[in-house]
């Protein structure tokens, strides 16, 4: 299943960053507590290569705890400051202005001792679709800022929200990056509703999703839907467990695989099949090296053919 999904917006959307980036002194990102890395969008440290960098590891509710503490210390090794976070409950919110007060203490201190008074911390805010900005926001502030829905793609446009007296933030909207460097980052993202599902078949991507599910997490289908099966079963075989252990059938009595696929991956986003976590930074470093290895032999066979054709044109 190939996923790719940078619709126009964002492209506007990198463009107004790299304008604006020079008007901050941090940036924070949100990233989804179940696929940490899949979810950190690698432009930005590009963009923000010079700025104070604070990660969110926002829905830890609906994350595995060991698998977050594993993922905050390798974060902090890559000198990042970072945050575990449920913005819906409010959790950790305070643990921000703290991190970025500490970040600028040093500048703050310097500016105050050259006259300056009242120097606003400027950060911004970014993320990848539907992480839970927009939320993160209107909890912090107490109000309805900015637009909240469980679809990517809400908050359109930037827009600075004054925080605390000393602290604003711009606000940007749900970006992704141009290519994914492996379609198991677009397969993670898919499965935690960052792509648009508009775009995705549902029966496809359920059946990818149990396929991981069952290399770790085979129990969490077995307790929501009361199957049995091994971790050899065909995701296929699992997804028509489902449906018929919740009697989804379609009018001729076959498996309605459509539906049960949509609430297969609308109950995992919900955490109703419990604290999961779809990667940890060893799969990362494997994914890492399996596409380095590919790029490698990709090499080696373009240099071989190249050789090939010059010498046809030698002869």
């Amino acid at each position: 299943m190939n996923i790719q999904w940078y619709p126009g917006h964002m492209t506007k959307t990198r463009r107004m960053m790299e304008e604006t980036i020079s008007l901050v002194d941090i940036v924070i990102e949100l990233v989804d507590a179940r696929i940490p890395y899949s979810s950190k969008n690698p432009d930005l440290d590009t963009l923000a290569k010079n700025k104070h960098r604070i990660i969110l590891l926002n829905k830890c509710d609906l994350a595995d705890d060991r698998a977050t503490a594993i993922w905050t210390d390798y974060f902090e090794q890559q000198g990042f400051r970072v945050i575990q976070m449920n913005s819906l409950k409010g959790t950790g919110m305070n643990q921000v202005t703290d991190a970025a007060r500490s970040l600028m203490q040093e500048k703050i201190e310097k500016l105050k001792a050259r006259g300056r008074i009242n120097v606003p911390i400027r950060s911004m805010i970014a993320g990848i679709p539907n992480v839970g900005k927009s939320t993160f926001i209107n909890k912090y502030v107490g109000k309805a800022m900015t637009k909240t829905g469980d679809k990517p793609g809400v908050t359109r446009g930037k827009q600075w929200i004054k925080l605390k007296k000393d602290f604003e933030l711009l606000d940007t909207p749900g970006i992704l990056w141009p290519k994914f460097e492996d379609q198991e980052v677009g397969l993670k993202l898919a499965f935690t509703g960052s792509i648009n599902d508009d775009i995705l078949d549902a029966e496809t991507l359920a059946v990818s999703f149990i396929d991981h599910l069952l290399m770790r997490n085979a129990d969490a289908i077995r307790k929501r839907y009361q199957i049995a099966f091994d971790t050899a079963a065909e995701p296929h075989e699992v997804l028509r467990q489902i449906a018929e252990a919740r009697s989804f059938k379609l009018k001729g009595g076959e498996p309605d695989l459509a539906r049960t696929a949509k609430i297969l991956l609308d109950e995992f986003r919900g955490g109703k099949l419990g604290r999961i976590t779809l990667e940890l930074p060893e799969d990362i470093t494997e994914m890492l090296e399996s596409k380095a290895e590919r790029e490698a032999s990709k090499a080696t066979e373009d240099k071989v053919r190249k050789q090939k054709f010059k010498g046809k044109e030698t002869k």
